[in-house]
């Protein structure tokens, strides 16, 4: 797929993973909607690759909708990444078997919520708009990106509803895909390993603890670089015979319990 003179949306874009996708779409020659709840992160981005900003949270329909339609005015949408996510920990059950103790029903559908509806309602809508643009010769409208993670095969102790999530991102690739066919549409999802993203935190301390993690690495033994896991997402929306598959990027990790 050839993304100049194309629209690309990508939620989750301010930072991290999804922050080096919208580069990579933009360097290609794609109109790239930066959809994130981080207002200043967001706007900056899109200043720095030529696209635009759209403030939203993937709870809210109506703000992905929006973004879509953004991506829309710009020039016809062909490609959609799904970024979007958070990952609290707590264990299932507290060490003093009091009910109070037990995990927060109220984090889990957070988490829930966020990332398996949040990418599945931005599947949908952004899957809407695409249907409407012109195929290529092959009969192709455009293509989408889920991100999931690699806790959807290995979580650890503590990510019930942080692989829960990401499993469920898993488990739909296959039949969206599916229903997506007809439309000339293809869907497919990454799971990343670990991942040098602000989530780790900076300075010295941080360095050493993920210096740390990248021990348990097969190989290269480091974390992965968000641009690494960037290339693997437009590989999938560029190369046409990526479909309703799921990929790891994780340098050969299997993740411990703990």
């Amino acid at each position: 797929m050839d993304f100049k003179g194309a629209s690309a949306l990508v939620t989750g874009a301010a930072s991290g993973i999804g922050a080096s996708v919208a580069r990579q779409l933009a360097a290609a020659g794609a109109h790239v909607v930066v959809a994130d709840v981080q207002v200043d992160k967001g706007t900056a981005l899109a200043e720095e690759i030529g696209g635009v900003f759209a403030e939203v949270d993937v709870t809210r329909t109506e703000q992905i909708q929006a973004a879509v339609e953004t991506a829309l005015s710009l020039a016809p949408l062909r490609a959609a990444v799904c970024s979007a996510g958070i990952g609290p920990a707590q264990r299932t059950i507290g060490r003093d078997s009091e009910f109070e103790s037990a995990h927060d029903l109220a984090l889990y559908r957070k988490v829930i919520e966020i990332n398996l509806i949040g990418t599945f309602d931005t599947i949908r809508l952004a899957a809407t708009a695409i249907s409407r643009s012109e195929p290529d010769a092959d009969g192709e409208r455009g293509a989408i990106v889920a991100l999931a993670s690699v806790a959807a095969f290995d979580g650890q102790i503590g990510q019930a509803a942080y692989a829960s999530s990401k499993g469920g991102i898993v488990g739909l690739t296959l039949p969206v895909a599916r229903d997506l066919s007809a439309a000339g549409i293809r869907l497919s999802t990454v799971a990343p390993g670990l991942i040098d993203t602000p989530i780790y935190g900076e300075g010295e301390k941080a360095e050493e603890f993920k210096a740390k993690l990248g021990e348990s690495v097969l190989f290269p033994k480091r974390l992965g670089r968000p641009d690494e896991l960037a290339r693997m997402v437009l590989e999938c929306l560029a190369n046409p015979y990526m479909n309703g598959s799921v990929v790891r990027v994780d340098g050969g990790i299997r993740m411990p319990p703990k």
